[in-house]
């Protein structure tokens, strides 16, 4: 597949190939979910925390007496049908965290890319810098792609200069994304992906 390089100004400057075996993948959906599930399992903190009976301070006394009270008969006033009382069967902390295997990650990779691809919802740009942080230019850039008002991944190399990334990292519905770091969440969430042209044999490279 071709695909055209624009410039910062949305000019045509030239053309880039995408290997077919990328661009035409088969989409498999199933592979998409399993990696979406994976990766928000991943992140998940696993922080939370409930007490059990045994835990909650107090309730060590009987309320009162077992028998002739006319009353249900309680042991502790910090049993679970107790305002106050344990939690049965509540949280702990753990971790979410389980192994997936590489193929069905790099399956699910090349199915989005390819869907992206497909619907033409991926930009090509020329490599380009700004001179010092400047939010207006950003905002500029995008307005010059059509693209002030989409969600927007800005997929970029590892060694992009600072004053480029500062002058996106304010944009609410922009994300940068260094190509290492490429993933199906990340380019699921967002309308438009857009590429630095450089980045694009690293992305071959992991889905050949």
């Amino acid at each position: 597949m071709e695909i055209k390089v624009v410039n910062a100004q949305n000019q045509e400057v030239g053309s880039v190939q995408i290997r077919d075996e990328i661009a035409n993948a088969p989409i498999k959906q199933h592979a998409v979910w399993e990696t979406v599930k994976w990766q928000l399992a991943k992140r998940r903190r696993g922080t939370h925390s409930t007490k059990t009976r045994g835990e909650v301070r107090g309730g060590g006394r009987k309320p009162w007496p077992q028998k002739h009270t006319g009353r249900a008969r309680q042991g502790s006033i910090r049993a679970p049908q107790w305002v106050g009382g344990g939690v049965v069967h509540g949280p702990k902390p753990r971790d979410y965290y389980y192994p997936l295997p590489k193929k069905v990650r790099k399956v699910a990779l090349k199915s989005v890319i390819a869907g992206r691809l497909q619907e033409g919802n991926v930009i090509v740009v020329e490599d380009f810098s700004f001179e010092k942080p400047k939010t207006k230019q950003a905002v500029e850039f995008l307005k010059n792609l059509g693209l002030e008002n989409e969600k927007v991944l800005l997929v970029v190399p590892a060694d992009l200069d600072e004053n480029t990334y500062l002058s996106f990292r304010n944009l609410p519905n922009v994300k940068i994304l260094a190509i290492e770091g490429l993933n199906v969440y990340d380019i699921l969430c967002y309308d438009k992906c857009v590429f630095f042209k450089s980045t694009l044999p690293k992305l071959e490279e992991r889905l050949s």
